[in-house]
């Protein structure tokens, strides 16, 4: 049946090819030679694919030619539209290239897949060899026609061809196809997927997609052992994204407070990844994993020196990353915690005034502190052990204490404002070196990031006239300045330089507004009326700004648009807001840490909550709203007596009390 339908099939296209080169020649005209450029007369498409497609074929196969009986001599290749030897000298180079690359000659592999050719080719004519002797007998006036019937035969031949040996497992290793395959995205990959058995391999390896994921940003610790289709994994992730993207704009999630009721009023916020850290009046300093509710390191206990003193003196800073958490008194005391232990400290020392900036490095364990116009820097060696690495002193005071990210082997770098003047302080140089220094216009906000210092400027007197406050960015590799943006009638309060998008830098000003702008055209991409008593504390990521403001309330905005998506507010000013993907973390923290009217030492300390302070929590993963996300009131245990400020009265336990409720 087979056979059959190949014959008819053969037979059709045979006539179609008669009829319609009858139809189109003219009567008593010679054939014409359309191979020479400009000469070709009209023709069917169809017919001219086909006619190269046996001249190419007859170049490349002399086996074939001379098995047909025609030669040059006997104008096979004049009936044809072959061309002779000096046509084809005057042939345009592109067209010999198009002929070359059909023939296959431009192949690192050409032998072999001549070879191939060779040896498919033999094969087919040694079963047709007799049918085609007797045919050449009976049916020598009709050349042509026989001609038509082989090049349907050789196209049937080529199409076996193309799906028998695939261009990867012929020409190319399977490695170099794959290092190809790479610089493909995910739409580009799933089209090459539909080409062949072949190239959907090539593109569902799991290399492609592990490579692909990471550089997303998702599974970045992983190996390609992790999981066993990296593709369905990069799904999932995005499809994660898009939901907790969706609840960030519908504020859909969860939101807890974090509170210590012992306390006291709450004088300082950090918050690095999933852990938070506070310090209060009370002395105390408490650390929550927001991943690991009940982790025992929750506690940190201060040095035994702080810890027998009374009164104990107040929590002027804290600072916190994923390995260590930093603390600094009012008496001029630094602790220094394990966030996976907690405790007592793994380092202490004494400054001998109080403490007016402190800073830890968001990615390496160094802390920076200052004391008047004293700046040290304290660092961790191979072994964990703690150790000074550099002092300076200043000719005035320290205001603001900013580490560089990301410097690695290189060593620690500080970057300082005193008074009027910015300065670069690194243990291997004699003294810091003066980076921005203009005499009566005073640094108001100082940020870095891996590359970069930003700092805020303010502007006196006739310097007014040049439009206003400033924001100057300076190069750290070059020393000099990279950007120059800002034309502010008000203080700038806040930059955020480090958490940026790259090449923007998120500001906040007094004059009630929120600004962003690309560094590399110094203009200004957004500029948002956010809140009535200034900006306090800001951050922006490629799509939204979260910012909190003197009156209390916490706004976030998309950026694109510059609408504001939702608001919340505490009382006290908003000091501290970070946030990564998933989660929001945000402090209301009191500029009074000693209210008038408030007795602190009263047994019920909910009635003075007011006066506190409030760390906010915001979880808007895909899981936040599932039944295994329990506040910590709702697992403490009765036995803890910091568990029972909540105005929750456990009298006696539930085995002492027969038939009877605790009363609430």
């Amino acid at each position: 049946m087979a056979d059959d339908e190949l014959d008819a099939f053969r037979e059709s296209w045979k006539r179609e090819l008669t009829c319609k080169k009858d139809e189109q020649r003219p009567a008593g005209a010679a054939p014409p030679s359309w191979d020479v450029p400009g000469q070709s007369g009209p023709r069917d498409s169809k017919n001219r694919y086909f006619e190269d497609l046996k001249n190419v074929t007859k170049a490349s196969s002399p086996l074939k030619a001379e098995e047909d009986g025609c030669t040059e001599d006997e104008g096979c290749a004049g009936e044809e539209g072959g061309k002779a030897p000096e046509e084809t000298e005057d042939q345009p180079e592109y067209v010999s290239i198009a002929r070359s690359l059909l023939d296959g000659r431009t192949s690192p592999l050409l032998d072999r897949i001549q070879e191939e050719r060779t040896r498919r080719k033999r094969q087919y004519h040694n079963r047709t060899n007799d049918c085609s002797t007797s045919l050449q007998q009976q049916l020598q006036p009709q050349r042509k026609v026989k001609r038509d019937k082989e090049l349907v035969d050789q196209l049937i031949q080529d199409l076996n061809e193309v799906n028998d040996i695939p261009f990867f497992d012929i020409e190319l290793p399977y490695e170099l196809a794959l290092k190809i395959f790479q610089y493909l995205d995910c739409t580009e990959l799933g089209r090459c997927a539909q080409v062949s058995r072949a190239w959907r391999v090539l593109a569902e390896d799991s290399v492609l997609w592990f490579k692909m994921c990471t550089r997303e940003g998702y599974h970045q610790d992983a190996s390609v052992s992790d999981s066993p289709c990296w593709k369905s994994t990069l799904r999932d992730c995005r499809n994660s994204a898009k939901t907790v993207s969706s609840n960030w704009k519908n504020r859909v999630g969860s939101i807890s407070q974090l509170q210590f009721e012992l306390g006291k009023v709450l004088c300082d916020v950090s918050s690095c990844d999933n852990f938070v850290l506070a310090g209060y009046t009370s002395g105390d300093v408490r650390l929550w994993d927001t991943l690991h509710w009940d982790s025992k390191a929750s506690f940190l206990k201060p040095n035994s020196l702080s810890a027998y003193t009374d009164p104990r003196p107040h929590v002027s800073h804290v600072q916190v990353n994923s390995t260590v958490a930093a603390a600094a008194y009012e008496d001029g005391c630094v602790d220094l915690w394990s966030t996976e232990t907690g405790g007592q400290p793994l380092y202490h020392y004494q400054s001998p005034g109080r403490i007016q900036a402190l800073a830890l490095s968001p990615d390496s364990p160094v802390l920076g502190s200052a004391a008047g116009p004293d700046v040290r820097l304290d660092a961790a060696d191979d072994c964990g052990y703690w150790r000074t690495v550099c002092r300076a002193q200043l000719p005035k005071t320290v205001e603001s204490l900013v580490l560089v990210p990301g410097r690695g082997q290189q060593g620690p770098l500080a970057a300082l404002a005193a008074g009027e003047a910015v300065l670069l302080l690194d243990p291997r140089d004699d003294e810091p070196r003066t980076l921005h220094s203009v005499y009566g216009h005073p640094i108001t906000c100082l940020d870095a990031s891996d590359s970069d210092v930003a700092l805020g400027v303010k502007r006196t007197g006739w310097a007014m006239h040049d439009g206003g406050n400033k924001i100057h960015v300076y190069s750290l590799e070059t020393g000099k300045s990279a950007a120059c943006v800002g034309n502010s009638p008000g203080d700038f309060t806040c930059i955020n330089l480090r958490d940026s998008p790259p090449h923007l830098l998120v500001c906040g000003n007094k004059d009630r507004r929120v600004r962003v702008f690309d560094l590399r055209a110094g203009s200004s991409v957004a500029s948002l009326y956010a809140h009535h008593l200034g900006v306090t504390s800001v951050q922006a990521d490629d799509w939204k700004i979260v910012s909190g403001g003197g009156e209390g309330l916490v706004c976030v905005w998309e950026m694109r648009m510059g609408a504001k998506l939702w608001e919340m507010h505490n009382r006290h000013p908003v000091r501290h807001v970070s946030f990564n993907t998933s989660n929001l973390v945000t402090a209301n923290i009191p500029d009074d840490k000693s209210p008038r009217g408030a007795c602190i030492t009263d047994d019920d300390l909910t009635a003075h909550r007011r006066h506190r302070g409030v760390i906010c929590h915001y979880d808007f993963s895909e899981d936040a709203l599932s039944q295994d996300h329990i506040l910590p009131i709702c697992r403490s245990d009765f036995t803890e007596s910091y568990g029972y400020n909540y105005n929750i009265s456990l009298t006696v336990p539930y085995d002492r009390l027969s038939g009877s409720h605790p009363s609430h």
